[in-house]
């Protein structure tokens, strides 16, 4: 699995707003690689779905005052 391929492909869902696709396919990679007992790419898509996370709350989550 090309894990940084993966993480465009995922970009482009959050780009289009399509944030169910992009978490999908995130857990998707994490389970691949928990199946593969890879740590390091575990670790890179935990990164991507906080990511995708850190988006749906730009868009949509309550501002603090500022």
């Amino acid at each position: 699995m090309n894990i940084e391929a993966e993480a465009e492909r995922i970009q482009q869902f959050v780009d289009q707003g399509n944030y169910h696709a992009a978490y999908n396919i995130a857990l998707s990679g994490l389970n691949d690689r928990r199946r593969n007992q890879d740590q390091t790419g575990i670790d890179r898509f935990i990164e991507i779905i906080r990511g995708v996370v850190d988006s749906l709350d730009q868009e949509f989550g309550s501002q603090p005052d500022q």
